[in-house]
């Protein structure tokens, strides 16, 4: 369950992450809102999974999956450059989580 808890709060970052580029600096209260909401949430599911799953891995996998999906959201939805070099990157990230979520050891 803390892994399912640990995924909802990386989804969220990305939420939080392109509604504050939505938000024009927080000046529009819709995006503004959305960006601190889900920013909260966020945090508070990863805290949950920190019960049982180490530090380390928790927040490595959380970072992760929003480093990926906010650049996954920049390049499919706010037309951001896919160029080789931030292709590699992400696929480096990617490799990261899968073994630091290999070699957890909890959870």
């Amino acid at each position: 369950m803390a892994w399912f808890i640990l995924a909802i709060a990386g989804v969220l970052e990305i939420v939080w992450a392109f509604s504050m580029k939505k938000s024009a600096g927080f000046t529009l209260l819709t995006p503004t809102l959305v960006t601190i909401i889900a920013a909260a949430a966020s945090f508070v599911l990863l805290s949950i999974s920190m019960r049982t799953l180490p530090l380390g891995t928790a927040y490595t996998i959380w970072t992760g999956i929003g480093a990926i999906g906010a650049f996954a959201v920049g390049v499919a939805v706010l037309g951001e450059a896919a160029t080789p070099g931030r292709l590699i990157a992400a696929a480096l990230i990617i490799s990261g989580i899968v073994l630091m979520k290999l070699s957890g050891g909890q959870g």
